[in-house]
Parts: C-alpha cells; sequence; structure tokens
C-alpha cells in the first residue's frame, strides 16, 4: 500500500538527499554506517536518491556493461575496468565479475541479482526506519546492463518505494486520489505532500527528473534508446532528425554510435552528458498544472526538483577568476579554458565547490522552463562529487550534495555526507538545509583512507590535474618534497665534488 507524503502536526516536512552511492552489489560499510547515521539524527519524512546509487562500470557487472545504451553488453569494456577485475581476482576483493563462459541469459540474471543486492545495501537502514523512498537515475546507473525501467521495478519490491508503476500522465485524466504521484518516464515523476490538517490539499511537491546520461549523435524521431528514453539530443542530431523526417528515417542504432571513442582507458567520459528529454521538460509544466488542478484553487502549488546532471545555469552560482587564484576549478567542455570559485554574493554560507560543474554541452531550456511553470523554487543535483553549494539565481536555488558514497572518488571521508532539508507548510520555499556529513555523524577517518586519499586527488586530464595543483595543500606537499628531493641531490652533488677534490693527485 502506498504510503501518503503529509506535512507532520507541527507542520514540518523533512527530507534527506543521498547522491551518488555509486556502488557495487556489496554496498561498503562506511556508506552504510552514515545513512543510518543520517536516518537517526535527521527522522525524515522521505529520502530521495538523486541517481548513480550503481556503480555501472564496476567489475561485477564487467559481461553486462554498457557504455552507451544501445550497444552490445560487454562490449566496451574499459581498460580500468579489466585491470581492477584482475586485481580482484588476483588478490580477492568483493563484487567479484561473473564468469567468462556464462550464456548472455545466465550473465543477465546474475547482473539482476547483483543489482538487487547492491539496493538491499544501501536502503536496509531506510526500510528498518519506516522512511518511503524515491530514486531517480544518473548517468552510470544503466551502464551495468539493467535499465531503468527494470530497475524501478526492482526498487518496487523494497517497502516504502514510491516510484510510480503507472503509465505517463495524461492531461486531463481524473486522478485515482489526489495524492497520487504524477509520472513522466522512469525517474521521472512528482510526489504531492499534502496539508498536515489530514485534508486533501497539496501543500507541496517534491519532483524527480531522469536527467539523461550521456549525449549522442543518435537520430531518433522517437527519442528513445532500447525502449527508454535518450539523452536531450544534440544539435547536429536534432539537424539529422529535421533531414531525415521526409523518407520517415527511424532508430537507426549501431554500435559505432556509442562506441567511437577508442580510448577506453580514459577514467573521464569523454562524450559529453545528457539532458532531461523533451517529454520530461513539457512534463515539469505538466505536472504543476496537474497539482493545481487538483487543489482547485488557482494557486502554483511550491516545488522542490532533485535530478542527478546539473544544467549549464549552474555556473551561474561561480564567478570567473585569474587561473592562479587558490581553490580555484577549471571549467569543462562549453566552459574549458576558465576557471572558477563560488560567487559568494548568491550562494548560502557553508557552500563548497570541490570541482568543475559536469553539465550538458546543450543548454535544453530546463531552469527557464521551470521558471515559466511557476511553482518551483530549487533544483537540487548530485553527479559532481566534491561540491556542495546552494546558490540563487534566474529566480530559483540551485544546489548540490556531495557523495555519500565511499567506492568511488570524492573529498575526504569527514566532508562525504547527506542533505538534510526541512520544508515548512507555511512557505516551503523557506526551507533550510544543511549537511549532515561522516566528520559530524560517524568519524573524521573511514576504514579505508587510503582510497578516500586517492579519490579525493584523482587525476584524469590536465584540467583536473592543475585544479590539484591550485589546492594549497597539495601545492605546498608538493614545492616541499620538490625541495627535499633537490636538497639531496644538492648534498649528493656537494658531497661527490669535495672527494673529487680531495683524492691525491698522481
Amino acid at each position: 500500500m502506498r504510503r501518503t507524503l503529509r506535512f507532520r502536526h507541527d507542520g514540518t516536512f523533512r527530507v534527506l538527499q543521498m547522491a551518488d552511492v555509486q556502488d557495487g552489489p556489496d554496498v561498503d560499510p562506511d556508506t552504510v554506517v552514515l545513512i543510518e547515521a543520517a536516518i537517526r539524527r535527521a527522522d525524515p519524512d522521505l529520502v530521495v536518491f538523486t541517481g548513480d546509487q550503481i556503480r555501472g562500470y564496476d567489475p561485477a557487472w564487467m559481461h553486462t556493461f554498457l557504455r552507451r545504451r544501445g550497444e552490445r553488453p560487454g562490449d566496451s569494456v574499459r581498460e580500468v575496468t579489466r585491470l581492477e577485475a584482475w586485481w580482484r581476482r588476483r588478490f580477492g576483493g568483493p563484487n567479484q565479475p561473473g564468469p567468462d563462459d556464462w550464456p548472455a541469459g545466465a550473465l543477465m540474471a546474475d547482473a539482476r541479482a547483483k543489482v538487487r543486492r547492491c539496493f538491499a545495501g544501501f536502503l536496509a537502514p531506510i526500510v528498518r526506519a519506516g522512511v518511503p523512498f524515491a530514486a531517480t537515475y544518473g548517468n552510470h546507473d544503466f551502464q551495468c546492463g539493467i535499465l531503468a525501467d527494470e530497475q524501478d521495478r526492482i526498487y518496487r519490491e523494497f517497502p516504502g518505494c514510491l516510484n510510480p508503476d503507472a503509465q505517463p500522465h495524461q492531461p486531463g485524466r481524473i486522478a485515482s486520489s489526489p495524492s497520487a504521484p504524477i509520472p513522466c518516464e522512469p525517474g521521472t515523476f512528482a510526489l504531492p505532500v499534502m496539508a498536515s490538517d489530514g485534508s486533501n490539499h497539496i501543500a507541496m511537491g517534491v519532483t524527480l527528473v531522469n536527467s539523461g546520461d550521456y549525449a549522442t549523435e543518435h537520430p531518433s524521431r522517437s527519442d528513445t534508446i532500447d525502449g527508454e528514453p535518450s539523452s536531450h539530443l544534440s544539435p547536429a542530431a536534432r539537424r539529422a532528425i529535421g533531414r531525415n523526417a521526409s523518407r520517415n528515417a527511424g532508430p537507426a542504432t549501431s554500435q559505432a554510435d556509442y562506441a567511437r571513442d577508442p580510448r577506453k582507458i580514459d577514467l573521464a567520459d569523454s562524450d559529453g552528458y545528457g539532458s532531461p528529454t523533451p517529454q520530461a521538460l513539457a512534463w515539469l509544466a505538466e505536472s504543476q498544472r496537474e497539482m493545481v488542478r487538483r487543489n482547485g484553487d488557482g494557486r502554483p502549488v511550491p516545488a522542490i526538483a532533485f535530478q542527478h546532471i546539473p544544467p549549464q545555469e549552474f555556473y551561474d552560482c561561480l564567478k570567473e577568476v585569474p587561473p592562479f587564484t587558490p581553490n580555484a576549478v577549471e571549467g569543462t567542455r562549453a566552459f574549458a579554458g576558465r576557471c572558477y570559485v563560488l560567487d559568494r554574493s548568491v550562494c548560502r554560507p557553508g557552500s563548497r565547490l570541490g570541482e568543475a560543474i559536469g553539465c550538458a554541452d546543450v543548454n535544453c531550456g530546463q531552469v527557464q522552463t521551470m521558471v515559466d511553470a511557476g511553482g518551483y523554487f530549487a533544483l537540487f543535483c548530485g553527479h559532481d562529487h566534491k561540491n556542495a553549494f546552494v546558490g540563487h539565481v534566474d529566480g530559483l536555488d540551485l544546489g548540490y550534495a556531495p557523495t555519500c558514497g565511499f567506492a568511488s572518488y570524492g573529498p575526504k571521508s569527514r566532508l562525504r555526507g547527506i542533505r538534510l532539508f526541512e520544508f515548512h507548510e507555511s512557505d516551503p520555499s523557506r526551507y533550510t538545509t544543511r549537511m549532515l556529513t561522516y566528520g559530524e555523524l560517524v568519524g573524521r577517518r573511514s576504514r579505508n583512507e587510503t582510497r578516500v586519499f586517492f579519490g579525493d586527488h584523482l587525476v584524469t586530464d590536465g584540467p583536473s590535474l592543475r585544479d590539484q595543483l591550485r589546492r594549497p595543500s597539495v601545492f605546498v606537499t608538493i614545492v616541499g618534497i620538490a625541495g627535499g628531493v633537490a636538497a639531496a641531490i644538492g648534498s649528493a652533488c656537494a658531497r661527490g665534488t669535495r672527494r673529487l677534490l680531495n683524492r691525491p693527485s698522481r
């Protein structure tokens, strides 16, 4: 039975945003401990997962790995994944890949079982506490080979899941209940939060948006791949659709569309990120109209949205600075070649910028769509594991939660965490939010500080190397090491010179 979300009698409603668990079938114990501690501290009414719950490129899913949707499972496994798999087989460790000689059906069944085990790991504290939860998807979830619609079905096996099992909302359709979810597609739906007085009045909406995964030149007129919504199409793809429309061209999926980049050793994704589908963008306005219709008073319903990949407007929370500014980060792709720090004039106190904003190359107009729809007051994302800022631009709060996981890159252990929101029924837009960090709830150090150290100092390309060098602690350490090496070399040279000068002449 689906649980109705409702403001408490004191007029509050608490949400925990958990971003980027990003783990294999056996979820890291530090992640589980953090989730347990956050649940105890916050006593939430709802938990929202904002994508990349699954580390789709983990060796456990190596045989069903999809670098891009539409390719054949296991065809484009990255060399770093093969190396990690070899290491686990040679030296032992969790999340082992399946046997190489299993048939395709057995490999897919194994992948599903591992997805279910992963979900059970990070959901266990939430299910035990009886807290309802909802999940959307990121750019790595599908890479395990189990796509979002099937992951939705697996999520719904767990008590408290609010992901709807329904057809997309049709304007004019009468809802079964004023509190019923408003669905669009897997990972995109709205959850009404009802008034505290027990009535059927919607006091606030919590919206989840599937922000896509990777940019693609795939010219699909139906905007689907494997029957699922694809990423927002690039301009070249839209032009291709226009050229082919007169010939009734349909989807043209091929391996070449998804595996053009042969640099499988890359740790960074080099094809650019996706955006919400055109259907999802249109639905953002329609879901707001539906909540207004259910209330019957003609007033916009205050709503907050959660998704994985941030839109380009998140860069408006930053300001450009000279390249040698301490702690500045270098922009990526469309924003490459420029360095940024937080614009403190628009960001809340306690905001933290730890890496560049990884947004799509194409601005699909999502922020403007939300502003035009009315009601929306905030958009929060994950994706960029080291960022934890909240800014106000374009009439919306734009914010991040950093990773709450310990199996991928991210900041120091003490800075990984879960974002807490407390909304007030009288005016949900005047909410409070803060980070519940591992350092505050558990301790400064995790069980595997070596892995965390390398995740905090991960270098995948020139910009990430320069970002590391702009960190004062890193720069001072490198200068100190270089100075020590230079002093040692100088001392050795001096001793050698003295020996030569003191050698008796023949």
